[in-house]
């Protein structure tokens, strides 16, 4: 299932690789796709929406629903 987060506070490639990794840690099978300059993440996974904002927002980014 494609999911879209709208995620601010991301300003460089690190940050790219921490959130990608945060949602890697609950789903490491997930495609992570990130458009920084969007502050748009989409993501290819099956675990719940709210996991995956959970985990995003654990490594100190802002997710918008």
């Amino acid at each position: 299932m494609n999911q879209t987060f709208q995620v601010t506070g991301m300003t460089c490639g690190h940050c790219e690789k921490a959130v990608t990794h945060a949602i890697q840690q609950v789903d490491p099978q997930a495609e992570v796709k990130i458009d920084r300059s969007q502050n748009k993440v989409d993501v290819q996974s099956q675990q719940p929406r709210e996991v995956l904002a959970r985990a995003i927002a654990e490594e100190g980014y802002a997710v918008t629903p």
